[in-house]
């Protein structure tokens, strides 16, 4: 079978396989070598989303108790760190039942809420199965009576464990194999919201009953230079507010403190939850909207729409001294629209900023939340 490819918008953009395909074919190809004593260079695979995975089959030895091989990782058009690295399997021949190990390269899970438990290998459920299942076939299909060790390695995982999310997540010491369908999705919003949802599972597994989320690197920034309680105790949710809104109270977070620029954050006040700019904009609407509420003349109001960028509103708003009734104004809509979000089932609030202006906006009960989360996550 050829590319398989997504659309979005108008980019055709070709699939890749997980890191968990790769270890699957590694295994399966490894098992093949192992029962027929031959060498073979390539190896087909059904991933779990009905996707024909033929793998090219590099660095084989095989001998009667073990055969090893890897497979090359081929992210697609969405490549991560672990774009081109070999992902090995070896598998060795013992009396019955198949395990599945991991070895070099292959991080460790060091806390609770994990797919996996505490001093576990990073292999996901998922790719457990499908690596046992690709091996169990082979055994199948040649009435091979034994059982098997597989071991799933990949010498550039260390090095590259720092690049990916792994030490946010406690795993530590190498990459993880992952993946639920067996392809990779360029661009994905999914593998965004996942991860998000992941490292809010593993607050609540730590008995969190606070959550602090950060839109990206500039929240987080910001958090390290005027709250230093908080520095490193976020939740990354990018654009995917309303989703990481509703993960904490799946989880039963009982506060919700949500930090970030107002150049993403502004658009809560209109209760858009996604504040990526295909899904909505809206920025200078409601800077406009809120001007009005706050007595801004029409002269100045009709500069806003203007703007290209959040900053450049706000230092109009700031000249005419409306920027601090207009942001008043902000904080009460942005609060009347997370209230609803959550209902009566957790308290919630935020904080924007501007590297112009420093803070700019405080939820009321933004204060309160902030201490509870330093407490908390404090001691």
């Amino acid at each position: 079978m050829g590319d398989y490819y997504i659309y979005r918008g108008n980019s055709r953009l070709r699939c890749g396989f997980t890191t968990g395909s790769c270890a699957a074919a590694a295994a399966k190809a490894a098992a093949w070598m192992l029962v027929t004593q031959r060498e073979t260079g390539s190896v087909s695979l059904m991933t779990p989303a009905g996707i024909l995975f033929d793998a090219k089959v590099e660095n084989a030895v095989f001998d009667q108790k073990a055969a090893s091989c890897a497979v090359r990782k081929d992210g697609g058009d969405d490549p991560d760190v672990t774009d081109g690295i070999l992902i090995f399997a070896r598998v060795e021949s013992v009396p019955s039942g198949i395990t599945v190990e991991g070895g070099e390269g292959i991080g460790r899970v060091t806390v609770e809420g994990l797919d996996q438990p505490v001093g576990a290998a990073a292999i996901n459920s998922v790719p457990r199965k499908m690596i046992a299942g690709a091996v169990d076939e082979i055994f199948m299909s040649h009435r091979f009576h034994g059982g098997a060790r597989v071991i799933i390695y990949a010498p550039e995982g260390a090095s590259l464990a720092s690049r990916t999310y792994n030490p946010r997540m406690g795993i530590e010491g190498g990459i993880s194999i992952i993946g639920t369908t067996g392809i990779v999705e360029p661009m994905s919003s999914k593998a965004l919201v996942d991860t998000m949802r992941l490292e809010t599972r593993i607050r609540s597994a730590e008995g969190r009953k606070s959550l602090l989320l950060t839109i990206g690197n500039y929240g987080r920034s910001f958090l390290a230079e005027s709250i230093p309680a908080l520095s490193g105790k976020s939740v990354t949710c990018s654009n995917f507010i309303g989703e990481a809104i509703d993960a904490a109270l799946e989880f039963g977070f009982e506060s919700i403190l949500i930090v970030g620029h107002i150049g993403k954050l502004v658009k809560l006040g209109a209760g858009i939850m996604n504040t990526h700019s295909s899904s909505a904009d809206g920025r200078m609407d409601v800077l406009v909207t809120c001007g009005v509420l706050a007595g801004a003349d029409t002269a100045l109001l009709r500069r806003i729409p203007e703007c290209v960028t959040v900053d450049a509103a706000l230092a109009i708003l700031d000249e005419a001294g409306m920027l601090q009734p207009a942001m008043e104004k902000l904080m009460e809509k942005t609060q009347y629209y997370l209230d609803a979000r959550v209902g009566d089932n957790a308290k919630i609030g935020a904080v924007m900023f501007s590297y112009q202006h420093g803070i700019v906006g405080m939820t009321g009960n933004a204060e309160e939340l902030i201490g509870r989360i330093s407490e908390e996550y404090n001691g």
